[in-house]
């Protein structure tokens, strides 16, 4: 390529976390294959993969936008390729290479395996390579990993969806169900905490009808269970689950299992019973509110989330009150809301009723801020308690000037507390007290209870000096991410929003 040294990557990732953990993927199989990161302060790097998203809105505007500001500079760098994956490009496919001819490789989600193949043949043969399989080639988790995180990880359970969600194009673009067998699921995890790991969540479109494809009502049970015998293993989330499949046996394995923790998100998507059956999601209210009131009732500390669509189409005030009636009596600790706009290729897009924009901003706006005064006043409710928190990477943004140190408390609730005086690390477990409270984080303003030191913090530590010793492989990290929570602060759940 003209250039000395190996070949550098970077990947941009947008939309949900199953993009992020497919992202963890390609970066694995990019330097198996001899690449290696490009550092941040770089001009650019040899190869661009754009991991897109189809869901969030103008999403391929954007795309096309970040492709015209790397044409020049692919045009002043002979050998520079572009690689367009993920749901965008599932989607348009051969309009992508018509729109921005001076991309190198398309490929889809379900084969992001040939990134490396596809690469060398567009530089061997001088011409764009797309390549979009129907469906699933090989499972992501046979696939090389460059984890984000040395002390967290996510593990992928199954992948596609069911669902026909009226407002959401995912299962087009995932595909149905596939789920991963037990024994190999396990065997990862195993092999994630014996690099020193000590946090996974599962993952999955559809976490929680984990089992429909293996014949088992109560696979995903039996999975949480297994995961609370496994040694060394701390902390067990998951994400996203859907309410029809929330079942008893569940509830009962996430409060008798002490290393999954107590903290659930569960997408609502609308409080009203009309407006549901549109969206062509299979509970109704009293469903929903069912289910917070027994996971209430078996785990009492439990922090509970959400994802709401505001404005679907033909969504009356009396509809959105019904939201806003569910959302006072849940009591979410914190809610990702989406104001509803058209997604090309869902059949909501052409439905009747579509409420005009100003309508929309205003009950958003309604919406968070009851949920704001909602979310400050749970997290009042934190104030006097002793919480372990698991120390973690870049999630505070000010820790440097306030001197403190952030990290994520069971219910994962985000802690910035005052830095120890001995030497703490990520993926180290401190004991503090909760001293004031915030709408989005709670602060621990004295001494630090107790430090443990942890297997997943050599592992940080062992990993920091690696990155140290080899510029060119510097971890970059996704800062907005750092420990795996189900939800990646950096962009809302995207197809999250769809279960």
């Amino acid at each position: 390529m003209g250039i000395e040294g190996p070949k550098t990557y970077d990947i941009r990732t947008y939309g949900c976390q199953m993009n992020v953990h497919d992202s963890e993927r390609l970066s694995g199989l990019l330097e198996e294959a001899g690449y290696v990161r490009a550092p941040k302060e770089a001009d650019g790097a040899d190869v661009v993969v754009f991991n897109t998203c189809a869901v969030r809105e103008n999403a391929d505007n954007k795309l096309y936008g970040n492709l015209g500001h790397l044409a020049p500079m692919k045009t002043a760098r002979p050998g520079m390729q572009i690689a367009v994956g993920g749901c965008l490009a599932q989607k348009d496919r051969d309009t992508i290479v018509k729109r921005a001819p001076w991309v190198d490789v398309v490929f889809g989600t379900h084969n992001i395996g040939k990134l490396p193949v596809l690469l060398e043949r567009a530089r061997v043969q001088q011409e764009a390579q797309v390549e979009i399989a129907e469906s699933l080639e090989a499972f992501p988790s046979t696939l090389p990993t460059r984890r984000e995180s040395a002390y967290a990880a996510w593990v992928s359970i199954s992948v596609g969806c069911n669902n026909t969600c009226t407002f959401c194009i995912v299962p087009a673009l995932r595909g149905k169900e596939e789920d991963r067998r037990p024994g190999d699921i396990l065997a990862e995890i195993e092999a994630l905490v014996a690099e020193g790991v000590s946090e996974i969540t599962l993952l999955g479109q559809n976490v929680n009808a984990y089992g429909s494809d293996l014949g088992d009502r109560e696979a995903f049970s039996k999975l949480l269970r297994a995961c609370g015998s496994i040694d060394g293993l701390e902390r067990v989330r998951f994400t996203s689950p859907h309410p029809r499949d929330f079942t008893d046996d569940v509830i009962a394995a996430m409060a008798e299992t002490p290393n999954v923790m107590p903290q659930l998100h569960m997408p609502l998507q609308s409080g009203s019973d009309p407006i549901l059956k549109a969206m062509r999601r299979s509970y109704r209210q009293e469903r929903f509110l069912g289910i917070i009131e027994k996971v209430r009732a078996a785990i009492p500390h439990a922090a509970l989330s959400t994802d709401i669509i505001v404005g679907f189409p033909g969504e009356t005030e009396e509809d959105f009150e019904q939201t806003m009636h569910v959302v006072r009596e849940a009591r979410f600790a914190n809610a990702f809301t989406f104001q509803y706009s058209k997604r090309p290729g869902t059949p909501a897009a052409e439905m009747d009723g579509q409420i005009p924009k100003e309508v929309v901003q205003a009950r958003y706006e309604r919406l968070v801020a009851l949920q704001e005064e909602i979310s400050w006043d749970e997290n009042k409710k934190q104030v006097g308690r002793t919480l372990d928190v698991m120390v973690a990477e870049g999630e505070g943004r000010k820790d440097g000037a306030t001197h403190r140190l952030s990290g994520r408390a069971p219910d994962n609730r985000l802690v910035h507390f005052t830095k120890p005086d001995e030497d703490v690390r990520p993926g180290d477990v401190v004991t503090v007290e909760i001293t004031y409270a915030a709408p989005h984080h709670l602060l621990a303003e004295g001494p630090t209870t107790a430090v443990r030191r942890t297997r997943a913090g050599d592992a940080w530590e062992k990993r920091t000096a690696a990155a140290a010793a080899k510029p060119a492989g510097v971890l970059l990290g996704l800062p907005q991410i750092g420990v795996p929570a189900p939800l990646p602060a950096a962009d809302a759940p995207a197809c999250g929003a769809g279960h």
